[in-house]
């Protein structure tokens, strides 16, 4: 059936619910470039006022997915589910360099999809990219066999996988569109889902750190992902974790991959950082069938943490995609900090009874470790260190970060921001959990 994209856009601006055609017919054009950058705006537009029902974002979903390749993993004779896990992107948000080796030590396949930092928020790709020799961007036959060769391979977004969601993702950037949850929901799941998943887990981040702040944002985000993701044909469950505090005790890029290999070794576990990976992880294991019950989940955990297992399926997997064989033996020499290195401290004594995450993503930013335009190059040993958390008690003499930076005039630079994003008071806050809610298939 030929369609007019212009009648399309009309009915959807109208109210209308679009068919499936109609989507499909959308998407081909976005692909092959029938559709204008003008046409693609003026649908994410009429999107953004008129929103879309569940059938239509399934729809959107698995078209921007088969718009290119679908990974298959059928000739791979894998003796477990493809899992995988996604979050909406936070501060110290470090999970997803523990999560995959740990999933992949407890039986599952990991073949994560992950991007950039985006404003404030830190990016695992950029993480990895501070790793010598780690290629992030391989072609799909070796990204596939580390995965079923090691259980796990992070990587970023290649031309291959839903270039229809790139191409309306970056119209959606210059229009004002980007805050539509029908289209933030499939945008996320078009590439989640081309990596041929059996189960997917979310972890939707709520706080003054979060890119959705309120609990209400949040949770509609959360159904609407997990409703299209189970209409898509993968069990999809999400969580809702705290982000009005750093998740872990570190910001930056290297400075978080060492974090990461001390998490997986034993040498130093965040309570919140664990909380949340294991919370997360105890979800997928449940939802692809590899373990019964939350309980025995969390054994399988432990197990694969104590055993040194997940440690070794990160060595493994930075290993086979160019990595040091030793980066686990000698992270301080691959993964070197800033030389300049000040002490933050607080103007007055007390417990820390709240904290601007957003100024400490900035302040990142700031020194050098994320961007401020799209092809800015990262400088990988800046960052913050022993942050402290909300409840603390600090003094004059304790430090409410560490901040590392290229040069004396950067550190100054974010010194008072980062001081100002502490407030201090002689009671100490009531401490709120980090996981806050679960949420299933409606």
């Amino acid at each position: 059936m030929a369609f007019l994209p212009q009648e399309i856009i009309r009915r959807k601006r109208d109210g209308h619910i679009l068919g499936r055609d109609e989507i499909n017919f959308l998407v081909n054009g976005l692909t092959d470039g029938n559709i204008s950058d003008g046409q693609a705006a003026a649908f994410a537009m009429a999107v953004y006022f008129k929103s879309l029902s569940s059938e239509e974002c399934v729809s959107l979903t698995l078209a921007m997915r088969d718009s290119g390749t679908v990974l298959d993993w059928s000739d791979h004779h894998l003796n477990g589910p493809v899992v995988d896990k996604h979050s909406t992107g936070g501060v110290g948000d470090l999970v997803s360099l523990v999560l995959g080796p740990l999933l992949a030590a407890c039986g599952g396949y990991v073949p994560m999809i992950s991007g950039r930092g985006l404003g404030h928020t830190g990016g695992t790709l950029d993480k990895l990219d501070a790793i010598p020799g780690y290629n992030s961007t391989p072609q799909n036959s070796l990204f596939q066999k580390v995965v079923r060769d090691t259980g796990v391979a992070i990587i970023g977004q290649t031309e291959v996988l839903a270039p229809a969601d790139g191409r309306l993702y970056s119209i959606r950037d210059t229009t004002a569109t980007v805050e539509s949850i029908g289209l933030i929901t499939a945008s996320i799941l078009s590439k989640k889902l081309s990596a041929g998943l059996d189960s997917l887990v979310m972890d939707i981040k709520v706080g003054n750190g979060a890119f959705m702040p309120t609990l209400e944002q949040s949770r509609a985000l959360a159904q609407s992902i997990v409703d299209v993701s189970g209409g898509a044909g993968t069990p999809t469950s999400a969580l809702i974790t705290d982000m009005n505090q750093s998740l872990a005790s570190s910001a930056g890029n290297a400075i978080e991959v060492r974090e990461a290999i001390d998490f997986l070794t034993g040498g130093q576990r965040n309570q919140r950082l664990e909380e949340v990976t294991l919370s997360l992880c105890s979800e997928v294991l449940q939802t692809s069938g590899l373990a019964d019950s939350e309980s025995e989940a969390l054994a399988t955990l432990r197990k694969g943490l104590a055993s040194g297992q997940a440690a070794d399926r990160f060595a493994q997997m930075v290993c086979s995609l160019g990595g040091p064989a030793d980066l686990l033996d000698r992270p301080s020499y691959y993964l070197p900090l800033a030389p300049v290195l000040r002490e933050i401290y607080p103007s007055q004594e007390g417990f820390v009874t709240s904290i601007n995450t957003r100024e400490l993503g900035l302040a990142v930013v700031k020194l050098g470790g994320g961007r401020s335009e799209p092809k800015q190059v990262v400088d990988p040993r800046v960052g913050l260190g022993k942050i402290v958390a909300l409840g603390e008690r600090v003094d004059r003499k304790t430090p409410l970060a560490v901040v590392y930076a290229a040069s004396e005039d950067s550190a100054l630079r974010v010194a008072d921001d980062l001081r100002s994003a502490f407030a201090i008071s002689s009671q100490a806050p009531e401490v709120t959990p980090v996981v806050l809610e679960r949420v299933a298939l409606s």
